[in-house]
């Protein structure tokens, strides 16, 4: 087990592995290599190669090369060094990181979140963290204005989701143009080779690669960091050969006037070649996004005292052989390895670029994971694929559409160049979104001065701004690509978000009362079967419509019933202690509860084959301690619909306070036997099985919205009885149509 396995185990947390030894930290730096930076490490392979493919030539004086090269050392160490691993960083939820995280946290500092189901209960979860200074008058003026514009808390949501699946867009393009660019360096060793044969390798490669992503990436996990490390060290060794062999005037491009003097002499079609510089910053996303792995000083410590140096010396190597082989352009990397070592560095280039693929695929799946945590992605199947390391996780349907996407991309393009152009514009769109929303948490969450944080919009966000506008001249020739995969899953999470809360929004205008289920009781002849019926719900308060409609259908319902409602938390993670909520449904003598199920945005929503016995546990334990905790919902003790309780209730007697101990220590335990008699008559699970339909007087695109795409999407996703591992043999369904 490696040692981020002990400290997850012994409960250190992410946050608290910065006090641990020098010697763990040193070692959870080497980790972070394999994992965190496979996508960086590779960015060499095609910079240059991309950056020059346009109109931009290289003149005698080497003002092109000398400039370039000032962009790349400026700009990652700008973004990647200043931006990410000294202040984005700092911005961790509870030790997690990515936009989500920044998300998180703005929706508990200043409740921006359009998740149903919130409630005050939540925020005193052991994470649910929003203590600090008092608000300055920008942050309440922020949250004011959100408050009062609930508009702008959507668009923040759609804004998230535009860098989501921009990062998506990662996912498919990392893999085509990484192992595209190892590969094709074949063809320097063997000139005759067909572009054709090169596009066959890759796709195999590709191939092999999402075909082992069911094994996990823990099985093979032990090989990236020492392949990265080689990697790094080949990259950094070949740099300095090449900066003594050819050009030991290239540390002067490390001046900034280099790169004003590029975009003097190049103009407009220096500033396009832009777009191929911003590759070399692809992955920094990464650092941040796998936080939660690692600890923060362990992800700094490798980027500052390895990634960094390396991928500078080698970008500065590279130059230094350029500026004395103009005619090499396209093929300046694989041409700048001596001889002696060529095939070791194409081997290693090759097995680094997989490694890199597979740190983009693994993110891929937990961003689409956190996407059906808050409701903005269809329902799918997420297997966990160790059971040591809680996170690593896999999803069969995301993992084939990436391969055929990736395949798509590979054999469509058959250039590097291209998939250049696209990946970088997906790229820098990621990072203005992190920019912006770091703006926003400075504010609200910090509480800095609003001029510090303009300071960061303008420093940070500028650059990225020009290297978008520098990608979005790049559309014609592959830029498309991220745009069109873009807008594909936003209007796929949109819609699915926007039909997943208009039901809900039904719901909750047709829930039905407790009321109205005792007095139709008498009247509809209603039966108490023997057994536990546990009602899955959307709703927290109130009786579902679904339920409504079963009992006047068929006037039958078990002894013990629970309502169970699963939920989202804006939070990382929620302890099994926290996890369930109990509170009781209409008086004693009907024998309803409700459970609410609470999981964190990282948490994977599947009940395992002992919920069963937990949630009985639990409804036991608050049977029993219900009257010495009447006010205080720990772990399951709350009140609900305490006026429905009363109004149930028996006239009130006065007795000896003994009796009246005694009396209520008997009842408990009476009900206590009735609910453990009704579990072993079984436990049936009641699950809506619901049809949404656009209302006759709905707009052209609502209809269309839910008539077509969201009915498909719901037809093609995975049931809730599947996502919530409900035993089929005790399944019961309700269907029901919703007009929305």
């Amino acid at each position: 087990m490696n040692p981020s396995e002990e400290l997850m185990e012994q409960g250190i947390s992410p946050r608290s592995m910065q006090k641990v030894s020098y010697t763990t930290v040193l070692t959870l730096a080497y980790q972070s290599l394999g994992v965190v930076y496979g996508d960086l490490s590779t960015s060499p392979l095609y910079v240059y190669k991309t950056t020059f493919s346009g109109k931009l030539s290289l003149q005698e004086d080497d003002e092109e090369i000398f400039g370039v090269l000032s962009f790349i050392f400026w700009t990652f160490t700008l973004i990647a060094l200043c931006k990410y691993v000294f202040i984005v960083m700092l911005a961790d939820d509870n030790g997690e990181g990515g936009t989500f995280a920044l998300y998180s946290l703005l929706c508990r500092h200043a409740r921006l979140s359009i998740l149903p189901n919130q409630e005050i209960t939540d925020e005193k979860l052991s994470e649910y963290v929003t203590e600090g200074t008092t608000d300055t008058l920008q942050s309440s003026a922020l949250k004011l204005f959100f408050d009062k514009h609930p508009r702008f808390r959507k668009g923040l949501l759609v804004f998230v989701l535009f860098g989501t699946c921009m990062a998506i867009g990662d996912g498919v393009l990392t893999p085509a143009i990484s192992v595209l660019s190892a590969v094709s360096g074949i063809k320097l060793k063997f000139t005759e080779i067909h572009d054709n044969y090169v596009v066959i390798i890759s796709c195999v490669l590709l191939v092999g690669l999402f075909s082992l992503q069911h094994h996990g990436t823990h099985r093979v996990a032990f090989m990236f960091a020492p392949i990265v490390t080689a990697w790094l060290l080949c990259i950094s060794g070949i740099g300095i050969y090449n900066i003594f062999h050819w050009n030991r005037r290239i540390f002067h491009a490390l001046s900034p006037v280099y790169m004003l003097k590029f975009l003097r002499s190049t103009g407009v079609e220096g500033w396009v070649s832009l777009a191929g510089v911003v590759l070399s910053i692809t992955g920094v996303e990464a650092m941040f996004a796998n936080l939660g792995h690692f600890s923060s000083l362990s992800i700094k410590m490798a980027f500052t005292l390895l990634v960094y140096p390396s991928l500078v010396i080698s970008y500065m190597g590279e130059a230094a052989f350029l500026s004395k082989h103009h005619e090499d352009i396209q093929r300046s990397f694989y041409k700048a390895i001596p001889e002696a070592v060529f095939w070791p560095v194409f081997i290693i280039a090759t097995f680094a670029s997989v490694v890199g693929s597979q740190a983009v695929i693994s993110a891929t799946f937990s961003i689409i994971s956190q996407c059906c945590a808050l409701k903005c992605f269809p329902r799918v199947k997420i297997v966990h694929t160790s059971s040591k390391i809680y996170g690593q996780i896999y999803i069969p349907e995301v993992n084939w559409m990436l391969m055929c996407l990736c395949l798509a991309v590979t054999i469509g393009l058959r250039d590097t160049n291209m998939m250049g152009h696209a990946y970088g514009l997906a790229v820098t769109a990621v990072m203005f979104v992190t920019t912006c929303l770091m703006v926003l948490v400075m504010i609200i969450v910090w509480k800095k001065r609003i001029l510090n944080a303009v300071a960061f919009l303008m420093l940070f966000g500028s650059i990225e701004l020009i290297y978008i506008a520098a990608s979005i001249s790049k559309i014609p020739e592959g830029g498309w690509i991220p745009v069109v995969l873009s807008l594909t899953f936003m209007g796929v999470t949109y819609i699915w978000n926007y039909g997943t809360m208009m039901k809900h929004q039904f719901d909750v205008e047709n829930k039905v009362s407790i009321n109205r289920i005792v007095c139709l009781g008498p009247s509809l002849g209603m039966v108490r079967v023997p057994g536990i019926g546990l009602v899955y719900t959307n709703l927290v308060t109130g009786i579902p419509p679904v339920f409504g409609h079963f009992v006047t259908n068929l006037p039958a319902f078990h002894k013990v019933l629970i309502f169970v409602s699963v939920k989202s938390v804006q939070v990382p993670h929620i302890s099994g202690k926290e996890r369930l909520l109990i509170s009781r449904v209409g008086p004693k003598e009907c024998g309803m509860f409700r459970c609410i199920v609470r999981y964190g945005y990282k948490d994977l929503q599947q009940e395992t084959c002992n919920f069963e016995n937990i949630l009985v546990s639990s409804i036991l334990q608050f049977v029993e301690t219900e009257e010495e905790c009447p006010l205080e919902p720990v772990t399951g003790c709350s009140r609900e619909f305490a006026d429905a309780e009363a109004r149930y209730a028996p006239d009130h007697t006065f007795v000896d306070s003994n009796d009246e101990e005694n009396m209520e220590t008997s009842l408990s335990k009476d009900e206590s036997l009735r609910i453990l008699e009704a579990k072993e008559s079984g436990v049936t699970y009641i699950l809506g099985h619901s049809h949404a339909k656009a209302k006759k007087s709905s707009s052209f695109f609502k209809k269309v919205a839910i008539d077509i795409v969201y009915a498909f999407l719901r037809k093609n996703c995975r049931e809730p009885d599947v996502v919530l591992n409900v035993p089929h043999t005790s399944l019961l369904e309700v269907g029901m149509i919703y007009y929305l």
